[in-house]
């Protein structure tokens, strides 16, 4: 059978199992509480605690999230699903459909949504064949609320010890007290549809077992996972009944070579990874003339180099998005993570390029993923298990690729720049400000810290997530002024002067003519991010500046709860006699550049003003590189050909990356 605990309840009998009181209280008796309700949780239900802790930390972190769903409706430390009530809740909407933004970002030949078939906007998954209803089961087995299971932390971890005891049952094995008897138990917790997806998930809660956990969730509950040696039994994946890997909208058989033949994932060994095509075809407009989508063959990195990495989320789910990316009218991009258990589909090789970014230059130079979530509730938590899933898929693209793992190169959706003034205004913000990018570099092995001198004149980004909550409005569809639920965040907020009570900067790019950014979830306009770095701009007591967009921006740096730590790495001033050094969203070659028969195509200014006495943090070890631009308006490939010219730098302008003309800045070291 089919593990229970990852699907909808099985008619099986089995005994309820009653819970005194005293495990199942609520979190709310002191910091060791949750310690000690997974303890507890482990006897009754003669789970190993490694096992409970394990599993919990992959999908939450321990965290409760003051029971709010994940975006695959699971509840509380244990990740119960309950998929039906967490819909209710929000309906979700898939953020391509937006029409504010071309994802091809190429004005001389847009994507062409607008003129081809419009596809259906996608729903959410059907609740009992994707997400599963393991509160349900849960409630069953312990006799519990279903609410309570869904809102309280140590009633949902009885419920998780309870659905992997009854899964050992089920499964004909021993309720041991060791740890490596329970890998089909844990390998079917995550709902997985196939069986590599459900190793890859197990695999990932051994490894954490054996690495060791320990945090302070989000109640403010220590939680330690000692590192326990264990090798777990993994042959007994067989026991689950689920289908093997397969070369057609499955996992890339091991033994193949990675993106053989174009038709193969391309991911590390470690991954659970599926080949599902994004559609490049050519299609009939309605006035009768062909055009192409949804991607460019390319041949990278013999034709240009991957720089970026470039992090979205889906506003949205899955299921949905994957066929929406088998859609040649619309966008595409490489790699669609999953939140359950981190499985990962690829849809377009490494070598060609996707159309995902908004912006032609970042498009051509980059690799997409797209994470299953929401940057509004419920997507304020994404699940560990796709975080960890994605922190390897990016550190196998970036030694692949020789993209350094810094901010710089590993950007968000709201980093991309406007192509130009234009574009700026409808570009999109996610993964939002409670995507956890300290976490993110840290699983990488690239973790954000102090690297500079206490007098550097470059800063970092770095609050602490957990503790840092910035107040945001814009999480309620219905109501977008009421504010959201307080919650951890990477995004710092910037004011104009040294004070809570200043305005908060302006950005006459994203929002033209208004004196002052705002504070909802989608507005980056007074906004900075973990990791990214910024010029010093001055200090005042509990308050430090930086240079942002082209003025200075101050922010709150106690301290005692430092908001930003020294940085290292290089900066970009106006060379002498340079009054205002142009600013660019694109790294585009000269007119002069283009060969004959290719269309030129000319970089516009955006409205930042880089003046003297202005500073910004570069990018790339500081050195200048070429302009390209790559020519593919047509169907063929062999019409395609890279143009290069100028040379540019990267700085870190605002939210956003800019591009400046090595001609007009000095670049130094800091410091």
């Amino acid at each position: 059978m089919r593990l229970v605990a990852a699907t909808a309840a099985v008619a099986v009998a089995l005994p309820l199992l009653q819970a005194g009181p005293s495990a199942v209280a609520d979190v709310n008796a002191g910091e060791g509480a949750l310690q000690a309700a997974f303890a507890a949780a482990a006897e009754e239900h003669g789970v190993p605690e490694e096992v409970l802790l394990g599993v919990g930390y992959l999908q939450s972190r321990w965290d409760g999230h003051r029971g709010a769903p994940s975006v695959a409706g699971g509840y509380g430390p244990m990740h119960l699903t309950d998929v039906r009530t967490a819909l209710a809740a929000e309906p979700g909407d898939n953020h391509h459909l937006h029409g504010d933004e071309d994802p091809r970002g190429d004005t001389g030949r847009p994507s062409d949504p607008a003129h081809a078939p419009e596809p259906a906007a996608p729903t959410a998954p059907a609740p009992d064949a994707e997400r599963g209803r393991t509160v349900e089961r849960a409630a069953e087995l312990t006799g519990l609320r279903p609410h309570r299971l869904r809102s309280g932390n140590a009633a949902n971890v009885q419920g998780g010890a309870a659905l992997l005891a009854a899964s050992q049952r089920e499964l004909g094995l021993p309720a041991s007290e060791d740890p490596a008897d329970w890998y089909a138990a844990v390998a079917g917790y995550g709902g997985s549809d196939s069986r590599p997806a459900a190793e890859a998930f197990a695999d990932e809660v051994f490894a954490v077992i054996a690495e060791g956990a320990e945090r302070t969730t989000d109640d403010g509950q220590h939680v330690v996972l000692p590192a326990t040696e264990v090798a777990p039994r993994t042959g007994q994946a067989a026991l689950l009944a689920l289908p093997p890997a397969g070369p057609e909208g499955g996992p890339a058989p091991a033994e193949e070579p990675a993106g053989a033949a174009g038709d193969r994932a391309e991911c590390p060994a470690a991954l659970s990874c599926e080949w599902i095509d994004a559609a490049y075809e050519e299609y009939e407009r309605p006035d009768g003339g062909l055009t192409y989508g949804n991607h460019d063959k390319a041949d990278r990195p013999a034709s240009q180099r991957v720089r970026y990495v470039v992090v979205h989320d889906m506003e949205g789910y899955f299921g949905p998005s994957v066929d929406l990316v088998q859609d040649p009218t619309w966008a595409s991009w490489q790699y669609s993570l999953r939140a359950s258990d981190g499985h990962v589909a690829q849809h377009v090789p490494a070598r060609d390029v996707a159309w995902h970014a908004g912006n032609w230059y970042v498009n051509a130079a980059s690799i997409g993923l797209e994470h299953e979530g929401f940057l509004r509730a419920p997507g304020t938590w994404y699940t560990e298990a796709m975080y960890r899933a994605s922190a390897r898929l990016v550190a196998y693209l970036a030694e692949r690729h020789g993209i350094p793992l810094d901010r710089h190169h590993v950007i968000g959706h709201d980093n991309v720049p406007g192509v130009g003034p234009d574009n700026i205004p409808g570009m999109h913000t996610d993964p939002g400000p409670y995507w956890d990018w300290a976490h993110y570099f840290s699983l990488l092995g690239a973790p954000i810290t102090a690297d500079g001198a206490a007098d550097s004149p470059l800063v970092t980004v770095a609050p602490a997530y957990d503790a840092h909550r910035p107040g945001y409005t814009g999480c309620d569809p219905d109501d977008t002024a009421a504010p959201c639920e307080p919650h951890g965040s990477s995004g710092v907020r910037l004011h104009t002067g040294p004070s809570a009570d200043a305005p908060l900067v302006p950005d006459p790019g994203t929002h033209p003519g208004r004196e002052e950014s705002g504070t909802s979830i989608h507005d980056i306009g007074a906004r900075a991010s973990t990791g990214q770095q910024f010029a010093l701009a001055g200090r005042d007591g509990e308050w430090t500046a930086i240079w942002f967009n082209g003025r200075r921006a101050w922010f709150h740096d106690p301290e005692e709860r430092p908001a930003a730590v020294p940085g290292s790495g290089w900066v970009a001033t106006p060379k002498e006699g340079v009054e205002r050094v142009p600013v660019y969203g694109v790294a585009y070659p000269e007119a002069s550049d283009y060969p004959e028969g290719v269309a030129v195509r000319a970089a516009e200014p955006l409205p930042y003003r880089f003046t003297s006495g202005q500073s910004y943090a570069v990018g790339r070890g500081g050195e200048a590189f070429e302009g390209e631009f790559y020519s593919a308006t047509t169907f063929d490939p062999a019409d395609h050909q890279v143009v290069r010219g100028q040379l540019y730098h990267q700085i870190q302008l605002g939210h956003r990356i800019a591009f400046v003309r090595a001609d007009d800045v000095d670049v130094r070291p800091a410091g």
